[in-house]
């Protein structure tokens, strides 16, 4: 199982940008048997960005791009494999954080996701993909 990072998903939604080609040139180049997946840390995130967009936003006519957004959203995530993180992935979580490693705590959440479910996490820590 190849795991997403919150930033190659985003790239995903760029589809016609340098790094969203060439990011979907590297998984069509996988074997068709290969799983792509997200954590559901990752589709947090996202909500997260575009429910402050609606909940900032006073014209409820102004709402609608941030709900079509959301719409939207829940439509890109059909295509992927979403792993939960659970139990095993908090204490995961734990063990990863007590090595002090300089990783945000959403993406420490992703590897965990990733570990415990013997994927490999692709995190986004540079430009190049």
């Amino acid at each position: 199982m190849i795991l997403l990072d919150t930033d190659h998903v985003t790239f995903l939604k760029y589809p016609e940008s340098d790094r969203g080609r060439r990011l979907i040139r590297r998984l069509n180049a996988l074997p068709e048997s290969e799983v792509i997946g997200v954590s559901i840390v990752t589709v947090e995130e996202r909500m997260r960005g575009w429910l402050a967009v609606i909940a900032r936003e006073k014209s409820v006519l102004r709402q609608t791009v941030g709900y079509r957004e959301l719409g939207t959203l829940f439509e890109f995530y059909n295509e992927f494999e979403i792993l939960p993180f659970d139990e095993a992935a908090a204490q995961q979580f734990d063990v990863l954080r007590a090595q002090k490693l300089r990783i945000g705590s959403r993406d420490l959440k992703i590897a965990a996701t990733a570990i415990v479910n013997q994927g490999q996490t692709v995190v986004c820590q540079s430009s190049r993909l």
